[in-house]
């Protein structure tokens, strides 16, 4: 058993012993005055052998050397090993907390090991977040709690990263089969680079509310106007679909010219007369005890 501060001065001192076993031996007497040991050596040796010591160092939770799913919990000198949920991994950032927490929130390169998995339906692990099955499903994911699952649908254009544990950008999630040409099915036009650098933006040629911005003019990301407004690509800005020409009429169908013109003209909210707002002092208590009676003149 040892904690993760206790790799690198194990490892040390096992090299040193085997590179002074492996040389040849001197010959000849010793020394008759070896040299003597400085204060200096002596407190970097105490520190060597309390480093690599099973004992608790103080009472905490501390993580294991090699495995992120284990941590040890320490109480009056006594050490209870532990294991996290399945999925989630020991996080370490104060020995006071007791706190298991997804692995996307550490880092767990300096020690990988896990528990042996526990899978149920959608669920690799009991707990936690993972991609679909069908990698052709970019954009759905499941969250898993006990080995209960959820599946969970990405906003449109956007795509579930594994890395992250949330959904992102196409571009962003690197995922194969997912990138921005398979989502979209849109490709920028092709524009010099001192255009590119403006972030061009051009019309979805399938739906009026919606349009690209190609970042550098190659990477395409879907964005759109809010109800009752359509992009206009010759402006290159949202407006009232009425005034777009060709998607004056994109909405027929789904509001009535009521809800339109609503939308385009919302109702101004009336001006509150001035004084008739609640005051935020607190009432004064009456005062308690006797009162003070004035002297009569």
């Amino acid at each position: 058993m040892a904690f993760r501060s206790c790799v690198g001065v194990v490892l040390f001192s096992c090299l040193v012993v085997l590179a002074a076993s492996a040389g040849p031996k001197p010959k000849g007497r010793k020394p008759v005055n070896p040299p003597t040991r400085t204060i200096a050596d002596n407190e970097r040796k105490a520190e060597a052998e309390a480093e690599i010591t099973n004992d608790c160092p103080e009472d905490g939770f501390f993580a294991d050397a090699e495995q992120c799913d284990k941590y040890y919990e320490c109480r009056a000198g006594n050490i209870i090993e532990k294991l996290c949920p399945d999925g989630m991994v020991f996080n370490d950032y104060s020995s006071q907390e007791e706190k298991c927490d997804l692995p996307f929130n550490l880092d767990c390169s300096a020690r990988p090991k896990l528990q042996t998995p526990i899978p149920a339906l959608h669920c690799p692990r009991q707990n936690g977040y993972f991609s679909h099955e069908d990698p052709k499903e970019c954009g759905k994911f499941y969250y898993c709690v006990d080995g209960k699952f959820n599946m969970i649908t990405c906003p449109d254009g956007l795509v579930y990263n594994d890395k992250t544990g949330i959904c992102t950008w196409p571009d962003e999630a690197k995922k194969k089969g997912c990138g921005a040409a398979e989502v979209f099915a849109f490709d920028c036009p092709a524009v010099n680079e001192t255009f590119g650098l403006t972030h061009p933006r051009y019309a979805d040629p399938e739906d009026c509310q919606f349009f690209y911005v190609c970042i550098n003019g190659n990477t395409p990301r879907r964005s759109g106007c809010k109800l009752g407004q359509a992009f206009d690509d010759v402006n290159k800005k949202c407006e009232w679909a009425r005034k777009v020409p060709e998607c004056a009429d994109w909405y027929k169908g789904q509001l009535t010219d009521a809800e339109l013109e609503a939308l385009e003209n919302p109702p101004t909210p009336k001006p509150k007369p001035a004084g008739s707002a609640p005051s935020r002092r607190k009432p004064m208590r009456p005062h308690k005890g006797k009162a003070i009676e004035e002297d009569e003149e």
